[in-house]
């Protein structure tokens, strides 16, 4: 037995020497979804035998509308009914939870592969989701490979497959699409095919909020390759303005769609507010302050300076030498991604789940050369799997 073991393993190992890049990502891909999906169904047939209440709870529920738990269900009212033409409000007239929250492009792809192939929402939200997942993993192996190497961007990859929070990569949400626009244009961005980046930030502008880090990505290249004459020809110049200028209308065009047809010109702020009341009550959005407020409310002075620590470390990573094979663009996309969250965004239980198009930063070199801390995070990652899962699932939603 013991013989007959080692001979199936030397031949697994050979056949996956002998397959291509891009299979060895799919191999890690395939083999994140056996393990995610395992844990899924696990703690989904323990709910349904023990009566757990979980996200999203349905009376027939299902393990896809299991995988279609949180905000699914405004997905599935976008792609059934559209948005609402007037805001919901609470007896005070306060706006409460509603679909313009959610861009349009992810329920319109699962609507449409439903009225193809027959299958309710949920199923075919979660085959889209992880189609766009396996694509995003590809996405981001060819984004890192050519800077830091096969080995350090396999690692990259395996860690972002089996990451604690990779779950969401197979659910009916929009992240997976948004994750592979996002990896697609950086590597447009480093490839200097400008232009080409248009149309897939676009959609990624229609897909989920964050775009406007890439159009900020793309100013601070334009200013540090300025002085660059003889490599920054006034056609790259062009480009890279015009590409910038139109990502950052695309990322700023949903709160004038939600205007237009609600007839409230703050209709998608108050919107987003309405998911801050129960974390900090109702108050006004005023940037960079969302870190801030949450942080005091919480912990006090105590909160406040752990997230200029927190933000001095982020800083503090991204100058790092360590970084440079991952080229400018990488950084300052991470840069620009990193201030967004800060300047918008209420962290909470969906922290980690927005973390995510930082992945590029896997392919930090430090990583794949150290053994113990690439396997570390690895085995960490798969280990705190079932804990998030139990935590987002049945604890504190999303």
């Amino acid at each position: 037995m013991t013989n007959g073991g080692g001979v199936e393993l030397s031949a697994l190992r050979s056949l996956l020497g002998r397959l291509p890049p891009w299979g060895l990502v799919l191999v890690i891909w395939a083999a994140s979804r056996l393990l995610t999906t395992t844990l899924l169904a696990t703690l989904f047939a323990v709910a349904i035998r023990l009566d757990w209440n979980f996200a999203s709870y349905r009376s027939d529920p299902t393990f896809f509308t299991f995988s279609g738990s949180w905000d699914s269900s405004f997905y599935r009212q976008i792609a059934l009914h559209g948005y609402p033409t007037e805001l919901p409000t609470d007896s005070a007239g306060n706006v409460e939870p509603n679909a313009w929250a959610f861009l349009p492009v992810f329920p319109w792809l699962v609507r449409g592969v439903s009225a193809l192939t027959g299958l309710d929402f949920y199923v075919a939200g979660v085959l889209v989701a992880t189609l766009f997942g396996a694509l995003a993993a590809l996405a981001l192996y060819r984004l890192l490979a050519p800077r830091v190497g096969a080995h350090s961007a396999l690692w990259a990859v395996a860690l972002f497959c089996f990451g604690p929070l990779s779950f969401i990569l197979q659910a009916a949400y929009a992240e997976s699409l948004f994750l592979f626009c996002v990896f697609a244009s950086l590597g447009l961005m480093m490839n200097r095919n400008y232009l080409w980046m248009i149309p897939v930030a676009v959609v990624a502008a229609f897909t989920r909020p964050g775009v406007l880090a890439l159009s900020l990505a793309l100013a601070i290249m334009l200013l540090l390759r300025w002085s660059e004459r003889d490599r920054f020809p006034w056609r790259e110049r062009r480009a890279i303005v015009t590409a910038g200028l139109v990502i950052a209308a695309a990322g700023l065009a949903w709160p004038l769609v939600a205007g237009a047809v609600t007839g409230v010109h703050d209709a998608y702020l108050a919107t987003e507010l309405s998911w801050w009341t129960g974390f900090v009550g109702r108050v006004s959005f005023v940037p960079l302050t969302p870190w801030f407020l949450m942080a005091g409310t919480y912990l006090g002075l105590a909160g406040i300076v752990l997230v200029l620590v927190l933000t001095a470390g982020f800083g503090w990573w991204l100058s790092r030498r360590a970084l440079y094979p991952l080229r400018l663009e990488v950084v300052a996309y991470s840069a620009s991604y990193g201030l967004y969250l800060v300047a918008v965004f209420l962290p909470q239980q969906s922290l980690f789940r927005l973390l995510l198009p930082l992945a590029p930063l896997l392919g930090d070199p430090a990583i794949a050369r150290s053994k113990p801390l690439r396997r570390g995070l690895l085995a960490g990652s798969i280990a705190l799997q079932p804990v998030a899962i139990v935590l987002l699932w049945f604890i504190g939603y999303p």
